[in-house]
């Protein structure tokens, strides 16, 4: 975009902050807190701040759990839309690009956009963004080149979901960005659906690390990122962001674990999957202990109590 261009751009931006059309268009109100609440420029030429290596290198330990759930998904996330001339960025909370993957040709004109580890894209700081305005309104989203609150970012495209941690705090989010101009709007939303879709597979991962010794189970519900972590006397100790919408529960700790039949129902009218595959599972333990409920429990890590707590439950005899 030329000089009159990025004149234009930022005229419109203006116009539109000073119009009345922030309560109809949740891109109009982003750009309203861009100028009037974090008093930024649209016409402002200088790119993204960047935090010195000290900085990131803090920001990444206190990450590193997330980081490391999220390398996997990365990667496939890549390989699906990297060779349309995409990067793929993980940013924390605070917007400040953590992780980056991208093609070797492609990696000076990202870096020269700013999209590159340890600069920040917080709206504060980059006002309209996808990253920042993501992190803001907490949803998947697009910012699609001239969206952007800044001139000299409407050449990108930036698709961004959010991602939550283990105990369903906002933890930073997942962007899918781009220089093309001839995006279509089918090819956008794909590549919404797969950021969202790589988005829920690192909290699950992330929540199947924090809780390594508690049983991971699904809700019987259409979400398959609503996930709880079950403990030996089958109290819910974890919930991630998913499954706590659907049991109305708030963000951290849980101070009052769940009886597991109440969250889950009875187990016999609950969904076949759940209730099958824990009867599976004692089963299998009872026939490996030779019909030993002692050993079975203890294989299971659980107490002698607990196991047959969980036969009569499940309706499973002593003899096989």
């Amino acid at each position: 975009m030329d000089g009159r261009g990025l004149s234009y751009h930022a005229d419109r931006v203006l116009a539109a902050v000073e119009s009345d059309r922030a309560a109809k268009s949740a891109l109009v109100a982003s750009w309203q807190r861009s100028c009037r609440l974090h008093r930024l420029d649209p016409a402002e030429r200088r790119g993204p701040q960047r935090i010195s290596d000290m900085e990131l290198a803090a920001a990444r330990a206190r990450l590193e759990p997330l980081l490391r759930s999220a390398q996997t998904p990365l990667d496939q996330l890549f390989l699906a839309v990297g060779s349309s001339g995409c990067c793929v960025v993980l940013a924390d909370r605070q917007g400040i690009l953590m992780e980056r993957r991208g093609t070797p040709g492609d990696d000076e004109t990202f870096r020269q956009w700013g999209l590159w580890t340890g600069t920040v894209w917080s709206e504060q700081s980059e006002g309209t963004n996808g990253i920042g305005t993501c992190l803001v309104e907490r949803r998947t989203l697009t910012i699609h080149r001239d969206q952007h609150f800044h001139s000299r970012n409407t050449l990108l495209s930036c698709t961004t979901a959010p991602v939550y941690d283990h105990e369903g705090h906002l933890a930073g989010a997942l962007d899918v960005s781009s220089c093309r101009a001839d995006l279509t709007e089918g090819f956008v939303s794909l590549i919404a659906t797969a950021a969202g879709d790589a988005a829920r597979r690192i909290e699950a991962e992330a929540f199947r690390l924090a809780y390594p010794q508690a049983r991971i189970m699904l809700l019987p519900a259409t979400d398959p990122a609503a996930l709880i972590a079950v403990d030996s006397d089958d109290l819910v100790i974890g919930a991630t962001r998913s499954a706590r919408a659907l049991l109305g529960l708030p963000p951290g700790p849980l101070a009052n674990p769940l009886p597991a039949c109440d969250v889950l129902g009875d187990p016999q009218t609950a969904s076949p999957g759940l209730a099958g595959a824990e009867r599976s599972a004692l089963q299998r333990a009872l026939v490996s202990a030779g019909g030993n409920v002692s050993e079975a429990a203890r294989q299971l890590g659980i107490s002698r109590a607990t196991m047959h707590r969980k036969m009569a439950r499940l309706g499973i005899g002593r003899t096989h």
